[in-house]
């Protein structure tokens, strides 16, 4: 009634050999982490540009370290322009993108990192509580 299949699936043919890397959900993981941690280390850059501080720059050093051991090699740092942005929405976005760290890290089981990431988002939320145009804007 039907005649049989004479070739082979493409999905058995593709299966057995592969012409491109494939890379663990760790490798994964370890990408995205380094571009999370990498953002919130061009958003410290801007908020020490603006603003500098010993807090700073202790957590831009301990980005850096925890980019260099995740990719293996030093990150790439924007120098901030003349122009910065507003200091309430940098550390808004740095304290967004920590939580990121932070939901990342905790999958992938880097307690350094996690506590690396909970840090800075107490840190971006004390800034925010501690700014008063951010009173105003949220009550």
């Amino acid at each position: 009634m039907y005649e049989p299949i004479r070739t082979k699936s493409v999905h058995s043919t593709m299966a057995g050999t592969s012409d491109f890397p494939h890379r663990s959900r760790e490798e994964e993981l370890d990408i995205q982490l380094a571009g999370y941690l990498s953002a919130l280390l061009a958003v410290t850059d801007e908020l020490r540009a603006q603003a500098p501080s010993a807090d700073l720059d202790a957590a831009a050093d301990r980005l850096v370290a925890q980019v260099c051991r995740l990719r293996g090699g030093t990150p790439l740092r924007a120098t901030p322009g003349a122009e910065h942005g507003d200091p309430v929405a940098l550390h808004r976005r740095a304290h967004a993108l920590a939580g990121r760290a932070l939901v990342v890290a905790a999958s992938r089981a880097d307690t350094a990192v996690a506590i690396l990431a909970a840090e800075r988002m107490d840190a971006h939320t004390a800034a925010l509580a501690a700014d008063p145009r951010e009173l105003t804007a949220t009550g």
